[in-house]
């Protein structure tokens, strides 16, 4: 994660929340897919001469499929931790290093966005 943007903020008490542009979809198994679309000049024309997709498609696993539909805007990273813990228990240790990590992740790539 990018912590250079707010160095005094302690990680667990931010707050995040997806972007709306990014689609998703949620799978009947629980899997989560992220809809990535590729945009500029030179995806413009990959897609149209060498038939490149429009769209990438991002497939979570499985701590990321559960925790990617509960981000929302009133969840700090540490009640998303508890919800975590909660669900996957032992497996989900290191919890929070892990979910440094990955939230960071997520934010890098323009899937979600600190509030």
């Amino acid at each position: 994660m990018n912590m250079k943007k707010d160095k005094s903020a302690n990680f667990l008490d931010l707050h995040f929340e997806k972007n709306p542009e990014i689609r998703w979809e949620q799978g009947g198994d629980g899997s989560v897919t992220l809809y990535m679309e590729n945009k500029g000049i030179f995806n413009t024309l990959a897609q149209k001469f060498f038939k490149k997709p429009r769209f990438t498609k991002v497939h979570l696993e499985e701590m990321g499929s559960f925790i990617y539909p509960i981000i929302d805007s009133d969840l700090d990273v540490y009640e998303l931790g508890k919800k975590v813990s909660d669900h996957f228990g032992e497996k989900a240790e290191p919890l929070y290093e892990r979910l440094a990590q990955y939230m960071g992740m997520l934010e890098d790539y323009g899937f979600i966005r600190r509030i």
